[in-house]
């Protein structure tokens, strides 16, 4: 059913109630090493996803992009850093209640910095194409 929410969202037909997605009701997400991702939300065609990221303390993702799509994300709770650009050389920090967007193809991982600390991100991905595309080195494959 959840497909069909955001199915009506971006259609002609409004939704005559509230859907509610329990935390015990994710999905699995789109899989990068270093971090957990699942899926709340995901319209026909995967257009949009709406999906929670969860970050264990002191880890380090493996670089990825997202194709042709944005990355709109919400810090729910601790902090990090997320690495971009050449050599993964910039990098820029995110901190509770702070939002932020990765335009697409742009290569980039998250780091965890606390060591006793996970992170959860809650995130928007939309557009077309895969959602999650694996790369090994900042520069994009």
């Amino acid at each position: 059913m959840r497909a069909n929410v955001l199915a009506l969202m971006m259609g002609s037909d409004f939704m005559e109630e509230i859907e509610v997605v329990r935390n015990s009701e994710l999905k699995a997400g789109y899989s990068t090493l270093g971090i957990v991702r699942e899926k709340a939300f995901e319209s026909i065609h995967r257009y949009v996803i709406v999906s929670k990221t969860t970050i264990a303390s002191g880890a380090v993702s493996d670089w990825r992009h997202h194709g042709k799509r944005h990355l709109y994300g919400f810090l729910e709770s601790g902090r990090m850093r997320l690495e971009y650009g050449a050599k993964g050389a910039s990098a820029v920090d995110v901190g509770k209640g702070d939002f932020f967007h990765i335009p697409p193809r742009l290569v980039h991982r998250d780091v965890n910095p606390d060591k006793e600390q996970r992170v959860v991100v809650v995130n928007i991905l939309v557009g077309r194409g895969d959602p999650v595309i694996n790369v090994k080195t900042p520069e994009r494959d």
